[in-house]
């Protein structure tokens, strides 16, 4: 990708070692994918090294086959002093045919940093037609919708008197997480995020058969080191008619402490599937303390603000 250039496109096969617990490839990797390919656009586009900041509203819209043709599009739609705005398109389809179908997009945030780590100025970015400027007025909006769903995130409790069912995953980062500044990858941390959630909508379902539909307000607080003592918290705070809301903290930390930060917070969505692959009901979750209450609310609250950022999508 040439330095400054606002779009860069990975193509790869989806492999066997892709595949996720309902035998298409798992959301998880995708997450992967998308935070792969933006890395990428956001490390042309500045010219340095690159943290994600921001993931938000994944609509996974259909599965990925393993022997997939796989395609992931970044594009900078827009710049702020240090940060860019990325939109990421995932298409997949057979190989042997020349049509691809869209399977995921998102927004996507980079902060570019120094060499002292610190954030550094980004070229400005300047829409060159109409298209290149209704997707920017549309990041430009928004940000704001961005700023409610963190505020909304951050004023919740999570304590021990919430009932609802969680899962907690614990474990140390391994070298092979590394990025390529010597941190652990952000699409690492999303897969984490999916694997948590996906072991608590199997636990809540008695099966295996779950996919994620959506992931979104994945926010990363600071950065998780390689050695660290990494701890993922699922917990189900809502259920519809098919689908289960899993709000996810992942903290990290000295092992030798055990002291562990907050380092990303996110809400993704899973459905349960039959056996031929359609969606399921969910056994319904009802809250019962005041806390379980509390946070029912506030995934019906994201779920309103989702449907002001789906206003935004496909804006051209």
């Amino acid at each position: 990708m040439p330095r400054g250039a606002r779009e860069i496109t990975l193509r790869f096969l989806a492999g066997p070692t892709d595949v996720g617990y309902s035998g298409t490839v798992g959301g998880g990797r995708v997450l992967e994918w998308i935070d792969k390919a933006g890395y990428a656009a956001a490390a042309g586009w500045s010219g340095t090294y690159c943290v994600t900041a921001y993931v938000g509203n994944v609509r996974f819209t259909r599965p990925v086959e393993v022997g997939d043709l796989v395609e992931a599009t970044a594009r900078i739609i827009h710049t702020g002093t240090s940060s860019m705005h990325i939109l990421v398109t995932v298409s997949a389809g057979n190989p042997r045919h020349a049509d691809l179908v869209p399977t995921t997009e998102c927004l996507m945030v980079f902060v570019a940093v120094g060499s002292d780590g610190r954030p550094t100025p980004v070229p400005v970015y300047e829409p060159q037609d109409d298209e290149d400027r209704r997707w920017q007025e549309s990041a430009k909006r928004r940000i704001d919708l961005r700023s409610e769903i963190a505020t909304a995130m951050a004023a919740q409790t999570y304590s021990e008197a919430g009932t609802a069912p969680r899962t907690v995953l614990r474990f140390l980062a391994a070298p092979t997480d590394v990025n390529w500044g010597g941190k652990v990858h952000g699409g690492i941390v999303m897969r984490w995020i999916d694997e948590a959630a996906h072991v608590l909508a199997t636990g809540w379902t008695g099966s295996a058969a779950n996919v994620a539909v959506y992931a979104g307000g994945v926010r990363f607080y600071r950065p998780l080191r390689i050695g660290d003592l990494v701890e993922v918290e699922a917990r189900l705070v809502l259920t519809g008619s098919s689908s289960m809301h899993i709000s996810v903290h992942v903290r990290s930390g000295d092992p030798t402490t055990g002291d562990l930060d907050l380092t990303t917070h996110s809400l993704i969505v899973f459905v349960p599937l039959d056996e031929d692959g359609n969606a399921v009901p969910a056994p319904p979750w009802q809250p019962v303390s005041a806390e379980d209450i509390a946070l029912r609310d506030h995934a019906l609250e994201l779920v309103a603000l989702r449907h002001q950022i789906d206003s935004e999508r496909h804006v051209p």
